[in-house]
């Protein structure tokens, strides 16, 4: 393995915590209708555990109202259910063959929990991001003991690994600073 494929698989494994976080901030509910918001609730279809956004359409109808108008008509007393079973605390209303599903308003309290939810999150991501860097570094420490590079290049390749978690956990910074904006904002 080449220092340019280390670099190359650290950026990787970078990329998919980032991602990872993106993922579960949007989980995190915040006072506002998105559709994403239902993306890990799921039904059964058919004997398939599936999300909804695959038996449904999910839609905005206006800042704190989602509309869920599943494909087939006898789906929509099981969409209803997975809605009202799922852990986002909602209580949808079935009007004909479209559900709406009301956000309730955050209290002060609860967008507190949220953020600290939110920083937790952030947390583990910047954890993540340094162990990918640790096991980086620990590779060109040993290509260097096998004398595969020389010691200049294992330090150039070190501060290049550095350079890249600096730019990881300051886009991770930034994406929770915008998180805990559209938290506390009402």
């Amino acid at each position: 393995m080449s220092a340019e494929s280390i670099y190359k698989l650290a950026a990787e494994k970078m990329e998919k915590s980032l991602e990872a976080l993106h993922t579960n901030l949007s989980k995190i509910r915040t006072g506002r209708a998105v559709p994403g918001l239902l993306d890990h609730v799921h039904v059964d279809y058919y004997g398939s555990n599936v999300p909804i956004s695959q038996v449904a359409n999910v839609t905005v109808i206006d800042a704190r109202t989602l509309g869920v108008t599943p494909w087939e008509k006898k789906m929509v007393t099981v969409v209803d259910r997975a809605i009202r079973e799922s852990d986002l605390g909602l209580n949808p209303s079935t009007l004909g063959e479209t559900i709406r599903v009301p956000l309730p308003a955050l209290s002060e309290e609860r967008r507190r929990e949220l953020t600290k939810v939110a920083r937790n999150e952030g947390e583990h991501t910047k954890v993540a991001v340094r162990n990918v860097r640790r096991d980086a570094i620990e590779h060109l420490k040993r290509m260097l003991k096998d004398k595969e590079i020389s010691e200049d290049d294992e330090r150039r390749w070190q501060d290049d690994v550095q350079k890249l978690t600096d730019r990881f956990v300051a886009e991770v910074d930034k994406d929770l600073a915008a998180k805990e904006q559209e938290i506390l904002t009402v």
